[in-house]
C-alpha cells in the first residue's frame, strides 16, 4: 500500500510519501510545500493544494493520511492552519483516494507505544522504521512521514483506529 502523509500548516505543509515494507516502510519521496507570508492567504491555499494534488498524480497513493489539529494558542494561526487543513482533505477527496485523520497521541502511540513521546524520540523511529540514516527534515517531513506510518500501522496497533475517514477508493 502506499500512502501520503501530510502536516497541514499554512506556511509550511510538510508531505511524505511512503510504500509498506515489513513492519516499517519504504520512503517513496517526501518534500515540504512554503508559502510566504507576504501572499494572500488565498494564493497561499490554492499553492497547497495545486502542490499536493501534483503529488497525487505523480506518486497514485491508496490513502493520505493527514494529522488532526489538536491545539494552537494563535487565534489567527488556528484560523490559517485550519484553511490549509481544509485544502489538503480537498486534494484528497478530489482525487477519490481515502483520507484518513489521526490526533497526535494515535501517531506517537503507533511509532513509540506511548501517546506522549517526545518529538526528538518521534524523529528517531520514523528513521529507524524507514531505514534511513538521517532523521528527515524539516520537522514538517518528519512528521508528515510518521503520519503515513501511523495510518500503515493502523491495522496491526492495538488501540489505534482511523479517527476519521472521509472519501472512498477511485
Amino acid at each position: 500500500m502506499k500512502v501520503l502523509g501530510v502536516d497541514p500548516g499554512v506556511s509550511e505543509t510538510g508531505w511524505a510519501v511512503l510504500e509498506s515494507a515489513g513492519t516499517g516502510g519504504k520512503l517513496i519521496d517526501a518534500g515540504c510545500i512554503k508559502t510566504s507570508p507576504r501572499t494572500p492567504l488565498p494564493d497561499r491555499l490554492l499553492l497547497i493544494h495545486r502542490a499536493l494534488k501534483d503529488v497525487i498524480v505523480r506518486h497514485a497513493p491508496e490513502a493520505m493520511a493527514v494529522e488532526e489539529m489538536f491545539f494552537l494558542q494563535i487565534a489567527h494561526t488556528v484560523r490559517a492552519t485550519l484553511q490549509a487543513r481544509g485544502v489538503v482533505l480537498l486534494a484528497g477527496a478530489d482525487a477519490g483516494i481515502e483520507v484518513a485523520e489521526y490526533n497526535p497521541r494515535q501517531v506517537k502511540s503507533a511509532l513509540t507505544g506511548s501517546g506522549t513521546a517526545p518529538k526528538a524520540q518521534m524523529q528517531k523511529m520514523t528513521q529507524a522504521a524507514l531505514g534511513l540514516k538521517e532523521p528527515l527534515r524539516p520537522d514538517d517531513v518528519a512528521d508528515a512521514a510518521a503520519i503515513a506510518l501511523a495510518h500503515l500501522r493502523a491495522g496491526r496497533v492495538k488501540g489505534l483506529r482511523v479517527l476519521d475517514r472521509v472519501g472512498g477508493g477511485k
